[in-house]
């Protein structure tokens, strides 16, 4: 094989003639994010190719074959066992390959390309009454394609068993650059004029014919014994009984014999009725136990999961994240389905009844409510990242998540695993899905250190040598990748260890396709991403006090489990749904940063243009800080990162012009009628380009300094202050009517308040990374609010709370910052929490169209507008869940202008352009930016957004939110 460094630049070239227009990129800003998945691994690509078709496929492949360069097929990326990491070119089905091709509901079937998303998929095909079986806990960014490459199943697969089981035809392309069509009797051109490619398919057709019929007794008697065997190549759906079925035998052979592009799968009928238990045991060896007794009751998923992702989940999203649980330290979640929904109740009742009868529960429940059952799904989809780092701050990993044995195998076998645990000094965190005998489990091992490699090395061989003991596979959905492969030898004759070798070597006989996986493989122990120099200096002013290692620790939190690339749910990442690229998600953001602290592929730290270009589009809008099941931050990195790449040089002029916009406005105030008169013209569009500043937005207008003494007059009282209005920057300089609002509800609930005025909680200084200012502005204002008052403080501005609420202390890292931080309450919080008990506010709307801040969301876990309203008698609340995208700085920034539209397109002006002239529609947005946002789109037609003081104001007139 050719070395690939000296092999790249004419294979480069090569297709820049073969397939013009073709992306490919070799930069370490993009090589760095794709040397990881979601697994263990770390495998520097030479390159990166992004296909739009077929043939640019048969493009690549013909080339790197000539080149003797290999070739990694990837879809989502999401692989735990390091399947899609690879040494020369990776190909991203995902990026445009992604295209649903044919639904045809007569038939059951679709055809769709490798790179689409499942939930797309599902998506299509509900209004025909279908989905897709098989659904990972990947759902929302998996690839079919990634699907058919390990033979994914997921939470459902007690009903509907592995995407094997789904495929009707893939069609393909050879090593050598030949399009095949792989379906259930055997193998054919793509072309049938092609005479070189129809040749070709029947000389490897006529080679896989022999090589079975030379195996059919290891074939017969070592694979398909158990539902979710997948480890090594899948070669009895070859066997004359089964009809020759290369389709199906071709899943699970992770990209290593051919490059899939599209498949057609057959789609399932969607349940009529459904409902779920939730069943608590003591531990997870007791849930076990009750697994077969509930399969005869043919439930659709058993799923399994212990305490420490629970624990996790409400420390990470608050205690309300996770309802509906019964006692116990391990849970079952079964889910049953029929035509009729009284009769799945019924059922469940029944089972209910049996399984107490039986006496290993703890408690158990039919949980009815539908959003409380997405909540509980949601923290077993989120399993993995979640116990990846642990509330207590533990860290976990892959390598053994993913044996499986028959489901009335399984108690015994977690009896003699946990016991292999305990012997090796390591703790598991275990879920999966029990129903199938599939056992999900990330172990602390250390994978830094050459004592802890050696350790996690002989722990996996006994590991192997125990499942196989117990009839079991040492794969169950993940494939066996960079993590198992070595270990198969453990599980199967070596008569069919050859088999599989043979097989690969007739599809790809130069082994250039995924390499070092099943066939030939590497050392389970190789390529590890923890083994790392420490090469970058990693002192920082942010403190970074949940991660033991700082910052190095806290960029490590990402594993790369992709939520951040779901198109849909919850607001992480912004920038990612809007531009669709690697770079632009959370995921990516944080591999290169890794690379960064490493110091291999980007070399020069802090000053890195490839990192500084891939935090540039972050809206710092923190809701993967919530959203992200491992807890990353990425706003504080970037804050971090700015002020050490800026340290010295000279800054972007946006810097200066938002990033100082708490000092200038309240100059400003002093004179705001002329200024905000001169910002009208022409003289305001040529400061706005000065600072940086796009001239597609109108600046909002400065209000002035007497402004706030005015709005908070008519809202003084006589009762005693309770609680302390701090009256952050925003809210002075544009809308000081919000703090007398604010003042009048808080009085009105009764927690009258004092303001405190002057103050600012230097969240521009952080967005900007101009850290040693926000530092010494933080340093002031915490002074001033610790001074041995302990009542409430209740900020409006929801971005100013969140600085106040978790930036100030974690980069102070003071007492006296703990304190103040402690005591920060947005509006909502304070409603929520503080107010009287009987306190009704004036007459609200029916419906209100609203807009949470993304700090909001964030930071004040439970504590969001869309509740409070809800409690308060508003019946509808729509709300755009996601960034508004202005994002306080960022969409001002001249270069991030069509990035916030964009982003704002995702869910913000939807709702605003379902608003009716003749239906006046109440608007709300507690935040400054969204509030701006939302007169950029809207305030044409006469929509103004009201914050959420205003709306509840007894003092306001009957709110509307067009005129």
């Amino acid at each position: 094989m050719t070395d690939t460094t000296t092999a790249l630049e004419p294979l480069v070239a090569r297709l820049a003639k073969t397939a013009p227009g073709l992306r490919v990129e070799t930069g370490p800003g993009s090589t760095g994010l794709y040397a990881y998945d979601a697994s263990n691994y770390r495998v520097p690509p030479r390159a990166v190719v992004f296909p739009r078709t077929a043939d640019d496929v048969v493009a690549v492949l013909r080339a790197c074959r000539e080149a003797g360069v290999p070739v990694t097929a990837r879809g989502g990326g999401t692989s735990m066992a390091g399947n899609a990491v690879g040494p020369g070119v990776v190909l991203d089905f995902s990026r445009y390959m992604n295209r649903i091709l044919d639904i045809d509901p007569a038939a059951g079937t679709a055809r769709v390309e490798a790179g689409v998303i499942l939930d797309a998929l599902r998506g299509a095909a509900a209004p025909h009454g279908l989905t897709f079986g098989p659904d990972p806990s990947s759902h929302s960014r998996c690839t079919l394609g990634g699907m058919i490459g390990n033979d994914a199943c997921g939470n459902r697969s007690v009903r509907h068993g592995r995407t094997s089981g789904h495929i009707e035809a893939l069609e393909i392309v050879t090593a050598d650059g030949v399009r095949a069509v792989a379906d259930r009797t055997g193998l054919r051109a793509a072309d049938p004029n092609d005479e070189h490619a129809v040749e070709r398919v029947a000389r490897l057709e006529a080679d896989v014919h022999r090589l079975i019929e030379d195996n059919l007794a290891p074939i017969r008697t070592e694979l398909g014994r158990v539902p979710r065997q997948v480890s090594g190549y899948q070669l009895h759906h070859l066997l004359p009984e089964h009809g020759f079925d290369m389709a199906r035998a071709l899943v699970g052979t992770e990209g290593s014999c051919a490059v899939v592009t599209a498949a057609t799968v057959r789609l399932v009928a969607t349940a009529q009725a459904s409902t779920l238990l939730t069943l608590g045991y003591d531990d997870v060896v007791d849930a076990a136990d009750d697994v077969p007794e509930i399969l005869r009751w043919n439930p659709t998923a058993v799923e399994g999961m212990d305490e420490a992702i629970v624990a996790t989940m409400r420390a990470r999203r608050g205690a309300d994240s996770v309802t509906g649980l019964p006692e116990g330290r391990a849970w079952l979640y079964v889910e049953l389905d029929g035509d009729d929904q009284d009769a799945v109740g019924a059922r469940a009742a029944e089972l209910l009844d049996v399984l107490k009868a039986r006496g290993r529960m703890t408690g158990g429940r039919v949980v009815r409510s539908p959003a409380e059952r997405r909540a509980l799904w949601r923290v077993r989809e989120d399993g993995a990242g979640l116990a990846a780092r642990l509330v207590d701050g533990g860290e976990s990993w892959p390598g053994w998540e993913d044996a499986a044995v028959a489901p009335e195998n399984l108690a015994a076998y977690l009896r003699d695993f946990r016991k292999l645990l305990a012997g090796h000094h390591l703790t598991g965190v275990l879920y999966g899905h029990f129903g199938a005998g599939c056992v999900h489990v990330r172990i602390d091992f250390d994978l830094a250190t050459a004592d802890g490699r050696e350790s996690a090395r002989r722990f996996l061989s006994e590991a192997a040598a125990l499942v196989v003991g117990h009839g079991g596979t040492l794969s169950g959905e993940h494939g066996d990748g960079r993590a198992r492969s070595e270990l198969l030898e453990v599980m199967y004759s070596h008569r069919l260890i050859r088999a599989f070798a043979a097989f690969k070597e007739i599809f790809d006989p130069e082994g250039l396709l995924n390499p070092g996986v099943i066939v030939a493989p590497a050392r389970l122990d190789a390529d590890l991403w923890l083994h790392t120099p420490d090469v970058l200096p990693v002192e920082t002013l942010f403190s970074f006090p949940h991660d033991e290692d700082g910052f190095a620790g806290a960029v490590r939190r990402c594993v790369g489990v992709g939520r951040c690339r779901s198109e849909a749910g919850g607001v992480m990442c912004p920038s990612y749904r809007a531009t669709g690229e690697e770079n632009d998600s959370t995921r990516g953001r944080s591999r290169l940063l890794q690379e960064m602290v490493r110091g291999e592929l980007v070399e020069d730290g802090w000053r890195s243009t490839e990192v500084r270009d891939a935090l540039d589009l972050c809206l710092s809008c923190k809701a993967c800080s919530s959203d992200c099941p491992v807890g990353v931050d990425m706003a504080t990195y970037k804050s971090e990162f700015l002020h050490h790449h800026y340290k010295g040089r000279l800054r972007p002029r946006s810097h200066y012009s938002l990033g100082w916009l708490p000092l200038t406005s309240a100059l400003v105030g002093y004179v705001a009628r002329p200024v905000n008169a001169l910002l009208r013209g022409p003289v305001g569009k040529l400061l706005a380009r000065l600072g940086g500043v796009t001239t597609k937005r109108r600046i909002p207008a400065f209000a002035s300094r007497h402004a706030l003494r005015r709005a908070l007059r008519s809202s003084r009282t006589s009762e005693p202050a309770k609680t302390v209005l701090f009256v952050d920057s925003f809210t002075r300089a544009f809308r000081p009517e919000v703090a007398g609002s604010a003042s009048r509800v808080l009085a009105g609930a009764g927690i009258p308040c004092t303001t405190e005025d002057g103050l600012c909680c230097g969240l521009t200084w952080v967005s900007t990374g101009q850290l040693s200012i926000a530092r010494r502005i933080m340093a002031r204002t915490v002074a001033r609010l610790d001074n041995g008052d302990d009542r409430p403080i209740v900020v409006a501005e929801p971005s100013c709370a969140a600085a106040l609420k978790r930036d100030v202390p974690e980069l102070l890292g003071t007492d006296a910052a703990q304190r103040v931080a402690a005591r920060v309450h947005t509006l909502t919080g304070a409603l929520t929490d503080l107010a009287a008990a009987g306190w009704t506010p004036p007459e609200l709307p029916d419906k209100v169209v609203l807009q949470t801040h993304c700090h909001e969301y964030a930071t004040f876990k439970g504590r969001h507008p869309r509740d409070l309203l809800g409690r308060l008698g508003v019946t509808k609340v729509d709300e755009a869940e996601g960034c508004c995208g202005l994002a306080g700085n960022f969409g001002f920034e001249a270069q991030h202008y069509d990035t916030s539209m964009a982003v704002a397109d995702l869910a913000l002006k939807p709702r605003l352009d379902g608003i009716g002239q003749d239906t006046p529609t109440v608007v709300v947005a507690d935040g400054f930016s969204c509030a701006t946002q939302i007169d950029h789109l809207a305030g044409d037609r006469g929509i103004r957004a009201l914050h959420l003081a205003e709306l509840l104001d007894p003092a306001a007139d009957q709110p509307g939110g067009t005129s």
